[in-house]
């Protein structure tokens, strides 16, 4: 649900949020791992004791070494994502969703597929495609002449709507030629967002129609956005989308406490007051971001700082008060490739 802020936020500005929180049993229906112990001697945030441990500096810096995973790391792009964008012809950089990350691993040796599916295209179309291009950046391989198609061994890191790909695709699809071995999402909506269920909402019922037809004449689908509230996510997705055997799922969630400038401060708040003061990153709750194995949570981290869109602000302005941040995205996903390494992956 990376970019969704610039199309709706003025849902969040132009009214004040009167809508009463929805009812919070499904949080824990759909949680499949047990829920780790905090550590006795870091402060934890009261809001977060029971959903796993706090990640404070922990990606702060790039270590000197990280381990290598045994296979291809698919990275899969959420809402409105893309590979790379130019904006400006062939001469100008483009704008990359994965900023600096791909460059990242494959510097270490990593190979990595960047898989590009349709921006706003429902999970059903966004899955097909990103089989597609799975499928066509990997070269099939013969155990023996003669001897049918092994199949392609990857792992998957997904961002925001691309888990809800992913998954739909190991678990429906089953693609013909991949192995997925892992699947780690990262503020993925499991459970859907209250963003999407306010954003929907402000709209209405019977301005759908002509919003989508507006949508549609830019060019862009429409499929994804009425996917991604709790009730579709809870009642129809996750019951219909089990954990397929074989592949291993770990996730990670984030955390912010916005300031009253930040562009995120509407939709934050939104989410909290909708899912009853959940922490959130701006757009995905914590409770909604778990699924298999929770690695933990990221304190004070927006859902465009987990794809590093904003460090290089964040940067610049640490540097004029002689400090640095207690992020990095590209420590991040090292990070996850040396833990896919070490588990077997």
């Amino acid at each position: 649900m990376t970019m969704t802020t610039a199309l709706s936020l003025t849902f969040c500005t132009s009214r004040q949020i009167l809508l009463k929180p929805r009812p919070q049993s499904w949080t824990r229906t759909f949680s499949t791992c047990p829920r780790p112990r905090q550590s006795p001697s870091r402060p934890v945030d009261p809001r977060i004791t029971d959903l796993g441990r706090e990640i404070k500096d922990e990606y702060a810096e790039i270590r000197a070494k990280y381990d290598k995973p045994k296979h291809p790391v698919v990275l899969a792009h959420g809402l409105l994502g893309f590979d790379e964008l130019r904006l400006a012809g062939p001469y100008v950089p483009g704008i990359q969703y994965w900023r600096g990350i791909r460059e990242a691993l494959e510097a270490r040796d990593i190979r990595v597929i960047t898989a590009s599916v349709s921006p706003s295209g429902s999970i059903e179309s966004r899955a097909a495609m990103l089989s597609e291009r799975i499928s066509s950046a990997l070269a099939p391989t013969a155990a023996e002449p003669g001897q049918s198609y092994q199949p392609q061994s990857v792992n998957i890191i997904a961002h925001s709507m691309g888990g809800l790909d992913t998954r739909y695709m190991i678990s429906r699809l089953q693609p013909a030629g991949i192995a997925v071995k892992s699947l780690t999402t990262i503020a993925t909506p499991h459970r859907g967002s209250a963003f999407a269920d306010y954003v929907m909402g402000e709209i209405g019922e019977a301005n759908l129609p002509r919003i989508y037809a507006l949508i549609e004449r830019l060019g862009f689908e429409t499929g994804a956005f009425s996917q991604l509230t709790r009730q579709y996510v809870c009642e129809e997705f996750n019951p219909k989308t089990p954990d397929a055997e074989g592949t291993r799922y770990f996730s990670y969630g984030a955390s912010l406490e916005p300031t009253r400038w930040s562009v995120f401060k509407p939709s934050h708040d939104v989410v909290k007051k909708l899912e009853g003061g959940a922490p959130n990153d701006g757009l995905v709750s914590v409770g909604s971001s778990r699924w298999g194995t929770y690695k933990g949570t990221i304190l004070g981290v927006s859902h465009l700082d987990l794809i590093n869109w904003t460090s290089r602000v964040k940067w610049m302005l640490y540097s004029l008060v002689g400090t640095r941040p207690n992020f990095n995205a590209v420590a991040l996903y090292l990070d996850i490739c040396d833990m896919l390494a070490k588990e077997g992956f």
